[in-house]
């Protein structure tokens, strides 16, 4: 006799109560992904530096041309609310208090990597190319790489591109505000 296994997926609103009835809590480390709690990998001592490094680097290049959001949660549809090591948003006077930001709101995803590189790579990459995220950077600490996907179409990134220690790297949105791969990965 088989037995058949549905998965049960949550919406996002499904997903707050979880938290407001304390079944998640604050500091539990867990994204909404396709309707799924996913439980997110413990940061290490150079992912998390290199994190802090990002933050401090766009803060002093984006100036008031983006908002540094630093593992905070970007909506993008009803049932996926990942929080991105840095996301670039479009300046808000509110700094996004009355909503997460969406897709529209996003100039550039920035994901550190490490331990979940697949995971990153193949589930959240997509999932931000199918939502229309313009451009998404991957910071491959295990190749010390930080892989640049733009053009989103049809659920994948249509231009890719892998720059390496000694070379640049400059957001879509503004192609002044260029840091070197050397300062990103220390």
């Amino acid at each position: 006799m088989s037995v058949q296994v549905t998965k049960r997926h949550f919406n996002t609103t499904e997903y707050y109560r979880m938290a407001e009835a304390g079944i998640l809590l604050e500091d539990d480390r867990v994204e909404l992904i396709e309707g799924e709690i996913i439980k997110m990998a413990p940061l290490g001592s150079r992912h998390a530096g290199c994190v802090s490094r990002l933050n401090t680097l766009l803060n002093r290049l984006a100036g008031e041309t983006a908002l540094v959001n630093v593992q905070n949660p970007v909506r993008l549809g009803d049932f996926s609310e990942p929080q991105p090591d840095i996301s670039l948003l479009k300046p808000r006077d509110d700094f996004y208090s009355n909503a997460h930001p969406t897709p529209t709101d996003v100039f550039l995803i920035i994901g550190v990597s490490d331990a979940s590189l697949e995971y990153d790579r193949d589930i959240k990459i997509p999932l931000y190319a199918a939502s229309l995220i313009p451009e998404a950077w991957l910071v491959n600490l295990i190749r010390d790489i930080v892989e640049v996907y733009r053009e989103p179409r049809d659920g994948m990134y249509r231009e890719v591109h892998y720059a390496t220690r000694g070379e640049s790297v400059s957001p879509r949105y503004n192609p002044n505000l260029t840091i070197s791969v050397d300062a990103i990965l220390g």
